[in-house]
């Protein structure tokens, strides 16, 4: 498998993970009950299996095999992508926080948590557009074969050595969790993708 397509598969569970986050956001908006606990578990999945292990693998490992091909990183793709993950990283720090105070009672946190969710949800759809449609076939037309194999490798590494053995499925289990919630939340009323 191309490295392109590992951090495709892995777009596609992220992406489940903003629909839930949005779809939370937008009932705690509405004045639904949601438990903040559900924000935390949210952030930990962006921290640790959108950022920690999908991001990681991008910018330890694809963005500098792309610069040493001649991509530009300031002022081009490669640098719009690391400027947007450091954007992404205030919004879940954010989102926890007012998470966290919500939890204490603090009913005006709930804005917060509303506001800072959906703006990271804006910021990674359209992030991964991007990857996806513009960055990803750049890599696919001026990585060689072998250097794809060996990215691909690499990225093996980061799921056993740096993520865990099983960290990577339970971020998926943790998706379906979520949802889960969510529609018990919702009395399976809800529209829960």
């Amino acid at each position: 498998m191309k490295p392109t397509e590992t951090l495709k598969a892995e777009h596609r569970v992220i992406e489940q993970m903003l629909d839930l986050t949005e779809e939370a956001a937008r009932r705690l908006a509405a004045g639904h009950p949601v438990t903040p606990a559900l924000f935390e578990r949210a952030a930990d999945f962006f921290r640790n299996f959108a950022d920690r292990c999908h991001h990681g693998k991008e910018e330890a490992l694809l963005f500098v095999k792309l610069v040493e091909k001649g991509v530009p990183q300031d002022g081009g793709p490669v640098g719009v992508m690391l400027a947007e993950h450091d954007t992404g990283r205030a919004h879940v720090r954010a989102m926890s926080a007012a998470a966290r105070r919500l939890a204490t009672g603090e009913a005006a946190a709930a804005r917060e948590v509303v506001e800072q969710a959906l703006g990271f949800v804006a910021l990674l759809r359209a992030h991964i557009q991007k990857e996806d449609q513009v960055l990803f076939p750049l890599a696919d037309r001026i990585l060689t074969t072998g250097e794809q194999a060996e990215l691909e490798q690499a990225f093996d590494l980061v799921e056993t050595e740096d993520m865990g053995e099983g960290e990577h499925e339970r971020y998926h289990g943790m998706v379906h969790d979520v949802r889960q919630e969510l529609r018990a939340a919702a009395g399976w009323r809800g529209f829960v993708r």
